[in-house]
């Protein structure tokens, strides 16, 4: 099973290194690794030529944001699975892939996702937050749940049937396909319990009070868009953020 490995990038010289070597150490090794750079000025070029081998698939131009980039970068996959390594992020263990293909191994599963553990920009063994997911039930989706989308991998035909990330979304794609996938009749999503990701603090969502409350407005967008719930949903989203802490 080729497992297609998707990563967005932009001027990330001093992490992208980490997120590349975190793919390489997998004992899964039938997997492609699908880099979409926003033409970086910084050197991030000069790191990944140098860590590229024969599965590396890189591409560099100017592009329209993350979502963009994530979408050019899924028309040129080949696998039959699909998931996001984030620039900032690292897999977990080495046997993450390994665990992925496992449950996938089952024709009928449409997505396989994990926890994932925020950690700080500097150092990635210090955590600060812990995001614990549960196995999906549909009804959990208005009470505001959502997994873990950087541990998400997708089967291929769950993005060809019901499309890529909406770039009408400046930060809350990601919330927008996870309530069009996971709202679909019959949708099967399996949740592996163990840490499939290690995410450095930072991103774009969460970095200064502006960006959270456009994250809400479009959060909530995304939740009437796809008519799975309101403003009671969002809150129940927001508060369930704060175990994460403890």
């Amino acid at each position: 099973m080729l497992i297609s490995v998707v990563t967005a990038v932009f001027n990330r010289a001093d992490t992208v290194g980490d997120a590349v070597e975190s793919l390489r150490s997998q004992t899964w090794t039938d997997w492609e690794h699908v880099i979409q750079d926003g033409a970086s000025r910084d050197g991030t070029l000069e790191v990944l030529e140098g860590l590229s081998d024969h599965r590396t698939r890189l591409e560099s131009g100017k592009d329209g944001g993350i979502y963009d980039a994530l979408n050019r970068a899924f028309v040129r996959t080949s696998g039959e699975v699909v998931g996001l390594l984030h620039s900032d992020d690292l897999f977990a263990a080495p046997d993450i892939l390994e665990s992925v293909a496992a449950a996938f191994a089952d024709p009928e599963v449409d997505a396989v996702y994990g926890d994932l553990l925020y950690v700080a920009r500097d150092n990635p063994d210090r955590v600060i937050r812990t995001w614990t997911s549960q196995p999906f039930r549909p009804a959990l989706l208005r009470r505001g749940w959502m997994p873990a989308h950087p541990t998400l991998f997708l089967r291929r035909r769950v993005i060809e049937q019901h499309g890529a990330f909406d770039t009408a979304y400046r930060i809350a794609a990601d919330y927008d396909a996870v309530l069009r996938y996971f709202r679909q009749p019959g949708f099967r999503a399996v949740h592996v319990p163990k840490v499939f990701v290690r995410m450095r603090v930072g991103g774009e969502s969460n970095r200064s009070v502006e960006r959270i409350l456009k994250k809400s407005r479009e959060d909530l967008r995304a939740l009437r868009t796809n008519r799975v719930g309101g403003v009671g949903t969002l809150l129940f989203k927001n508060a369930s953020k704060i175990s994460q802490f403890f």
